[in-house]
C-alpha cells in the first residue's frame, strides 16, 4: 500500500482574525508549546505517507512550500471549498502514483495529541482492504455545538460502517447524540483514488470529475459551484465507514479553542506570546510581537497580530466572523 498524505491548506481561517488573515492564514501560524506551524505540525502527523501534497491557493504556494519542503504543493485554479479541492488532489495522486494508492486527507490547521498519527495510518489500512470512503470520528469529550457528528452503524472492529451524517446540533440534540456514541466528524478522510472519483462522478462534482480525467481542470472548476465534500460525497455514498479516534483533537476554529489546547495558568489565563496578567483570570491572551498586559478582566480574548488588535468577551468567539465581514466591506482584512 502506498500512502499520499494530503494537506488542506487554502482557508483563511475568519475567526482567528488577526492571526489568520487574507495574506496569512491561520494555517501559516503556530499555536503550540513550540514554533511549527499548523501546517507543519500536520506534515509531521503524516510523516508515514510516502508522498506528501498541500492543496493552496496560487498566494499561499511560496509560503507552503517553505513550511514542508517535502511536498508537492497544488495550486487550485479557483478556491472552491473542500469538494472541489479533494477531487483535484485525489485525481492528482492516482495520475502520479496509482488507483492502488491511498489518499490520507487531513486539514492542515486542526490540532491533535498523541496517538492520532495511528489513528491515521488505521484509517488507510481500512481504506485500502475495504475501498470504504472513511472518515475520522473523534469520540467527543463534551457536547459540542460547533462539529458535526457521525453516528456509526455495524461494527467490523476497527472501523464502522457510516449509519448517519448529522450537521452541526444544538446543545440539547449535542447531549443526545453523545450518549448515542455518536463521534464528531474530524474532517479527515482516507480513500483510494478511484473509490472517492466514482463516487463523486455521480454528484455535484460530476463536471469536474469528468474534466479531470480529460486533464482539464480550469474547465472542471469553472461548471463546480463551491460545496464541501461532505455534501458533495461523503453524505451520498452507501460506502462511507468511519474510524473512531479516542485522542485529543480540536479543529482550532475559534479564539476559545486556544483553552483546550493550551495549558492555562493557577488563574485559567491561557497565553501564547508575551503575556502578563494581574487580577485577571479565564482569558485568552494571544500575540506574535507585541507584548499585551491585561488587569482587573475575565473570560476576555484579546489578540494582538501585526497592526491589529481584537478585543471581545471569550465566549463570542464565534462572532469574530461578523468583525472580519465588516473589514472586508471596507477592504481592510
Amino acid at each position: 500500500m502506498r500512502t499520499a498524505a494530503v494537506l488542506l491548506a487554502g482557508g483563511t481561517g475568519t475567526r482567528l482574525y488577526p492571526a489568520s488573515r487574507s495574506d496569512r492564514p491561520k494555517q501559516f501560524r503556530a499555536f503550540g508549546d513550540d514554533d511549527r506551524s499548523l501546517l507543519r505540525r500536520a506534515a509531521d502527523r503524516a510523516a508515514f505517507a510516502d508522498a506528501v501534497y498541500v492543496v493552496t491557493r496560487e498566494r499561499f504556494a511560496a509560503r507552503a512550500a517553505e513550511l514542508v519542503p517535502e511536498a508537492t504543493v497544488l495550486v487550485e485554479p479557483d478556491a472552491k471549498d473542500t469538494g472541489p479541492a479533494l477531487a483535484y488532489a485525489t485525481a492528482r495522486v492516482r495520475d502520479d502514483l496509482s488507483a492502488d494508492a491511498v489518499c490520507c486527507c487531513l486539514p492542515a490547521d486542526h490540532v491533535a495529541g498523541d496517538g492520532f498519527a495511528d489513528v491515521l495510518e488505521r484509517a488507510c489500512r481500512v481504506a485500502a482492504e475495504t475501498n470504504a470512503l472513511v472518515t475520522l470520528g473523534v469520540e467527543p469529550d463534551r457536547p459540542a455545538t460547533e462539529y458535526g457528528y457521525v453516528e456509526p452503524g455495524d461494527d467490523h472492529g476497527d472501523y464502522a460502517d457510516v449509519a448517519l451524517f448529522r450537521e452541526k446540533p444544538d446543545r440539547t440534540t449535542a447531549d443526545r447524540l453523545r450518549e448515542a456514541g455518536a463521534l464528531w466528524n474530524a474532517g479527515t478522510f482516507a480513500w483510494r483514488p478511484d473509490a472517492f472519483l466514482d463516487e463523486a462522478e455521480t454528484g455535484p462534482l460530476a463536471p469536474l470529475v469528468a474534466a479531470l480525467r480529460d486533464g482539464d481542470p480550469e474547465r472542471g472548476y469553472e461548471a463546480v459551484e463551491p460545496i464541501s465534500v461532505d455534501y458533495a460525497v461523503l453524505e451520498r455514498t452507501d460506502r462511507a465507514a468511519v474510524v473512531p479516534a479516542d485522542v485529543a483533537w480540536d479543529d482550532l476554529g475559534s479564539w476559545d479553542a486556544l483553552e483546550r489546547v493550551r495549558e492555562t495558568d493557577g488563574d485559567g489565563n491561557v497565553r501564547v506570546g508575551d503575556a502578563l496578567t494581574v487580577d485577571a483570570s479565564g482569558n485568552v491572551l494571544a500575540s506574535d510581537e507585541a507584548h499585551v498586559s491585561v488587569l482587573g478582566v475575565e473570560d476576555l480574548v484579546v489578540a494582538a497580530y501585526d497592526d491589529r488588535v481584537l478585543v471581545l468577551p471569550k465566549a463570542e468567539s464565534q462572532r469574530v466572523r461578523d468583525v472580519v465581514a465588516e473589514l472586508r466591506e471596507r477592504d481592510l482584512f
